[in-house]
């Protein structure tokens, strides 16, 4: 069987992708939150570059959620 595979994947999400997407996005999201209170109530400043790595990650993940849809959407208007 000969199977021809997209050499450059498409712009179009399937519901699956929406979900994945969705679920990554609300997990960095709580963990944005989560990270960003604890950090003014911890006193050690090891503790609290740990925590500020650690949200810049989380905001990070978050842009690229972010970026897919933006870059998904802006084909769809065009």
């Amino acid at each position: 069987m000969n199977l021809k595979y997209m050499e450059v994947p498409s712009n179009i999400l399937t519901g699956k992708d929406l979900d994945y997407l969705s679920d990554m996005f609300n997990w960095n999201y709580e963990a944005v939150k989560k990270t960003n209170e604890s950090i003014g109530s911890v006193s050690d400043e090891n503790i609290a570059a740990l925590l500020e790595k650690g949200l810049s990650l989380f905001q990070n993940n978050l842009d690229s959620v972010l970026d897919i849809l933006d870059e998904i959407g802006g084909s769809n208007n065009g």
